[in-house]
């Protein structure tokens, strides 16, 4: 895959930049509570950065199908980074709490990097879907990687120096990367000329069942973090986001049979039944142990259907607006992630943390029964 000319020099710099993905909101909320000694305030300010970015994030994408990755990602990126630099400057300053809201806030201009990879991805290997495939598998791998290290990353740069070392090395990270792949122009997909007909990816008769389905998967990971973090510690997260890694590297090396839908159907019916594990473990055995094991087999089936989901929103979006539509993917990824951890925390409150654990296991059959409802609408409709 990465013998693909322009391959290496793209993906290098898109790590760097996805790497932060995973490090902004712990080093906000180290750097926020250390500083307030409020943890309370601390959530608030990144609650309403993911709502920012929620509103943002599909407009930035929009502009870079329209206008090209290097022209708006740059500057897009340059925008978030000084919203980052801010938010340092008004924790180490003291300033208005308001402002922590709105230098968070100003960080929602980031563009998605993981999409705009796989947009590249796509415009290199057009009309070879076992090669889209591999492709497709080892971006996720990496978002898994990115949001396993990240965490760890940047709580051990803010205990180690400093409270704002997590955010400042963040936002290096993200501008340099960003500059390192929007150099590559080789491998930027083309800018065409839009037209009425594709004025929205939404528009598309399948869009909406798909997103409906990345707003419960997101609800899965949501409320699993939550609840895990309540019942057994944040650093046992980690092996879910292993078992996902090395998933998606598996699933990435197979040559994809069947049709796509079906596929998915298979991913999310595995993801729901895995899902049942760690309910199980802590219901039956208490031991922690015994939870790890089950988390890293349920985080086996998440990089499987994130791909293939991601397949789909590929075919059934406009070559002309891919990264839109993958950035409404996440986006709804992101809302379901809200989602879940609050539902997960309400459960962890009022009912115990293994009952919490219903939580992740319910919006997977969720994800389920919508990618169920959505394939037998299809079906009827082909006929």
């Amino acid at each position: 895959m990465l013998a693909t000319p322009g391959a290496r020099a793209f993906t290098a710099g898109n790590l760097l930049a996805r790497l932060p993905m995973g490090m902004f909101s712990v080093s906000a909320v180290i750097m926020i509570a250390g500083a307030h000694d409020s943890y309370a305030l601390a959530g608030a300010v990144t609650a309403t950065g993911l709502a920012a970015t929620a509103v943002v994030a599909p407009w930035t994408a929009r502009l870079v199908d329209r206008y090209g990755q290097a022209r708006i990602a740059v500057p897009a990126t340059a925008l978030a980074v000084l919203g980052s630099l801010t938010l340092v400057l008004c924790v180490r300053f003291d300033a208005p709490v308001w402002t922590l809201f709105a230098a968070y806030a100003a960080t929602a201009t980031t563009p998605n990097t993981g999409g705009m990879s796989r947009a590249r991805w796509a415009h290199l290997h057009r009309g070879d879907p076992a090669a889209l495939h591999t492709a497709n598998s080892f971006e996720q791998a990496a978002d898994e990687l990115c949001f396993m290290l990240g965490p760890v990353l940047a709580a051990t740069l803010c205990g180690a120096l400093f409270p704002e070392a997590g955010t400042l090395t963040g936002a290096v990270l993200l501008m340099t990367g960003v500059l390192i792949f929007a150099a590559q122009r080789a491998t930027e997909p083309p800018v065409a000329p839009r037209t009425t007909a594709t004025a929205s990816p939404l528009r598309s008769p399948q869009m909406p069942a798909l997103l409906t389905v990345f707003l419960a998967t997101g609800a899965v990971f949501g409320s699993m973090e939550v609840v895990s973090i309540a019942h057994a510690g944040g650093a046992i997260l980690a092996l879910q986001a292993a078992g996902s890694c090395v998933a998606g590297l598996v699933y990435g090396s197979l040559r994809p049979a069947g049709d796509v839908h079906r596929r998915l159907l298979l991913c999310l019916a595995c993801m729901t039944a895995l899902m049942s594990l760690p309910l199980l473990a802590a219901t039956t055995t208490g031991s922690i142990p015994v939870l790890a094991g089950c988390l890293l087999l349920a985080g086996a089936a998440t990089a499987p259907t994130m791909v293939t989901g991601m397949t789909l929103i590929q075919r059934v979006t406009p070559q002309t607006q891919l990264n839109e539509g993958m950035t409404l993917a996440v986006t709804a990824l992101l809302g379901g992630i809200a989602a879940g951890s609050a539902a997960g925390g309400w459960l962890v409150e009022h009912a115990g943390t293994v009952t919490g654990y219903t939580a992740p296991l319910g919006a997977a059959a969720l994800a389920l029964v919508i990618a169920v409802a959505g394939y037998a609408t299809r079906r009827k409709g082909s006929r």
